[in-house]
């Protein structure tokens, strides 16, 4: 959709942290974000999350 791709186990941002309890509970607020407008199917809205500093996928990856 935002002519990236991304592989399953491919690690950006906070998320290792998110996997070890390490981030709070605005996080887990962004998260619930990220499922309502997956849930919304709504293009603009996937495209704004995106652009989110946490969400955004950085020129290097994290491989498994």
């Amino acid at each position: 959709m935002n002519k990236v791709e991304t592989l399953p186990w491919d690690e950006w941002g906070r998320m290792t942290d998110a996997y070890d309890g390490k981030t709070g509970a605005d996080y887990d607020l962004l998260l619930d974000d990220v499922a309502a407008v997956c849930a919304a199917d709504d293009p603009v809205a996937v495209r704004a999350l995106y652009e989110h500093d946490d969400l955004r996928v950085p020129d290097k990856l994290i491989r498994f």
